[in-house]
């Protein structure tokens, strides 16, 4: 005769793997349809994208999509050319500062690349390229400043 402990304990683990078999085959159904519908939004994402491909190259005039809209200038920011236009005007930074509201230290900043200014900044720094040295004088005068930086 057999061993009964043996039977018992190959029959135990023979309904344990059926019963987990029962327990696994719903998650992986689950896992199964998740898998198919992830891959179906992939191509939906991907035929999306190449439709506005399609459309930004339709309409070259406008900024593509996800990119920041320009301030209404279109103005850039350039280190060397402040620089330039802040020895143009002879003026220390300073004074370039007060003339555009900022500090010394943040002219300095911009000069070196370290920052860049902001949008409201940009539209002074535009307001005191097109000044000349007089115009830029007779602006710090009232404001306190003492004088113009010597060449």
């Amino acid at each position: 005769m057999p061993n009964v402990g043996a039977l018992l304990k190959q029959e135990m683990a023979r309904i344990a793997r059926k019963e987990s078999r029962a327990e696994v085959r719903g998650t992986k159904r689950a896992s199964a349809q998740h898998r198919r519908s992830i891959a179906t939004l992939k191509r939906q994402v991907s035929n999306l994208e190449r439709q506005v491909l399609l459309l930004q190259r339709r309409m070259p005039d406008r900024p593509p999509a996800g990119t920041p809209p320009m301030d209404a200038k279109g103005l850039r920011f350039v280190a060397k050319g402040l620089k330039s236009q802040r020895n143009r005007l002879g003026l220390s930074a300073a004074d370039y500062g007060k003339l555009v509201g900022v500090s010394a230290q943040s002219v300095y900043n911009w000069e070196q690349g370290n920052a860049n200014p902001r949008p409201e900044q940009l539209k002074m720094i535009a307001a005191v390229r097109a000044m000349g040295k007089r115009e830029a004088q007779a602006r710090l005068r009232p404001s306190g400043a003492k004088s113009m930086r010597k060449r």
